[in-house]
């Protein structure tokens, strides 16, 4: 595991799931962290859990800049700086078809899941620049790449935030910013739940037990923070590569 010692982490949707699992594995490295998600409780037991000294609870929705640049702003007078960003915040829903789908539950996911991305970094950067840099990670999926029945939002959105991150390196990589995403896979959480129910794509008939559990995204969320991120900078890092499965430490 890379050595996160005097690190500053930023995580979106640390209430559960991936986010909630970055939140321990970042600590358990020797960071300090912000967790950030629209319900209150589960990040203020989280933060108890991990150490008042160490891990601080920020109800923000992504969707709102102001409300991300307040977060950004009081992770820094918490712990003095901000060295590393998770945009981790999605949603799923609605799932339906393009010809049927609400335009206003749309237009909502959209806002977390791509405008959230871009808040993230635009209340981020200018931070990070002013200490000399610092590190983007973007929570990605397959289907920014491909379509998926049902998901015209979220796929459309992940391959928004797909783009940031190119641009985001593209635009700062000189100016000491490493940008990158993460494509975990299927995970076991409450998200595969919802798309199970759903009912709608091969990704509902999945077995539970197809799912990799939130702990690998997070440990290999760690691992890219580190010097190895530094290989796939302004790319996307797929967990489904047993290679890199093998260089985080997942599997023999």
């Amino acid at each position: 595991m890379s050595d996160m010692s005097g690190k500053v982490v930023l995580i979106t949707g640390a209430s559960k799931g991936i986010g909630a699992e970055a939140a321990r594995e970042f600590v358990r490295a020797g960071a300090k962290v912000a967790l950030l998600a629209r319900s209150r409780a589960p990040i203020a037991d989280l933060a108890g859990e991990l150490g008042s000294d160490t891990a601080l609870a920020i109800p923000c929705d992504v969707s709102r800049y102001w409300e991300m640049q307040s977060a950004v702003e009081a992770t820094v007078e918490a712990f003095g700086a901000l060295d590393i960003l998770i945009n981790n915040a999605g949603i799923i829903d609605p799932i339906a078809d393009l010809s049927a789908v609400d335009p206003d539950a749309w237009s909502f996911a959209v806002d977390v899941n791509l405008k959230g991305v871009f808040h993230g970094m635009r209340a981020a950067l200018p931070v990070m620049m002013s200490r000399g840099g610092g590190t983007i990670i973007t929570v990605s999926s397959g289907a920014a790449s491909r379509p998926v029945e049902g998901w015209s939002q979220y796929c459309a959105a992940k391959a928004g935030a797909a783009m940031l991150t190119r641009q985001a390196d593209l635009e700062c990589r000189g100016r000491g910013i490493r940008a990158m995403g993460l494509s975990p896979g299927t995970v076991a959480t409450d998200m595969q739940r919802e798309i199970k129910a759903s009912g709608v794509n091969a990704v509902s008939r999945l077995d539970w037990s197809d799912h990799i559990p939130a702990d690998w995204p997070a440990k290999a969320l760690v691992w890219m923070a580190g010097p190895a991120g530094n290989d796939w900078l302004g790319e996307e890092v797929s967990l489904r590569d047993d290679t890199i499965r093998r260089a985080v430490g997942l599997v023999a």
